[in-house]
């Protein structure tokens, strides 16, 4: 195992704006997890620390895809979130990597998450990779350089669109449309 490390953050966000259930979306986390862990090591942190919640829709559309099952029974990958680290319990120097899995949680506590932003600020004006998928993107909204300038300033970037939103019918689930917000600190 190498002894360079990545940092996996998740949400501690259960609940959306209306109510259902939330969280992490499972093959977001567990498909970059299977690639990632042979060479790094991976630790996973949260907001509240220990056994982020996982959004149960993807857990069951999902529990039949490979890599997904294995994560759900892995010993290692379910001692990780059930010792997962506070945020404040975690230094930017320790890590060559930081990375957002999705589900809506992230657009719910991680975007406003002080220690969150102020945790990825440190990766990203240290030159380290900062790496989001889907709505992950929502929790480095706030990043931006030495001189304020947002992380998305400048740059191409993806994230769960509008119309995406729309079609899962969320857009009242959350306090803000990520497309709309990278759109928005890109300064198009």
């Amino acid at each position: 195992m190498s002894s360079k490390k990545i940092l996996f953050v998740f949400t501690s966000a259960d609940k959306t704006l209306t109510g259902k259930q939330t969280g992490w979306y499972l093959p977001e986390a567990a498909h970059p997890y299977y690639v990632l862990s042979t060479k790094f090591e991976i630790d996973f942190a949260a907001p509240a620390g220990p056994n982020p919640p996982a959004d149960e829709n993807s857990v069951k559309n999902f529990k039949s895809d490979e890599q997904c099952a294995k994560f759900l029974v892995d010993p290692v990958a379910q001692d990780k979130l059930k010792n997962a680290k506070k945020l404040t319990e975690v230094k930017a120097s320790d890590y060559v990597a930081i990375f957002y899995p999705g589900g809506h949680g992230p657009v719910l506590d991680l975007a406003v998450d002080e220690e969150n932003i102020k945790l990825a600020n440190e990766f990203y004006r240290s030159g380290k990779i900062v790496s989001a998928v889907c709505h992950g993107p929502a929790a480095i909204v706030g990043v931006t350089d030495a001189s304020g300038k947002s992380i998305f300033s400048g740059k191409e970037a993806t994230a769960f669109s509008n119309a995406e939103e729309e079609i899962v019918k969320m857009v009242q689930d959350i306090p803000f449309l990520v497309e709309d917000r990278i759109v928005a600190a890109c300064g198009a």
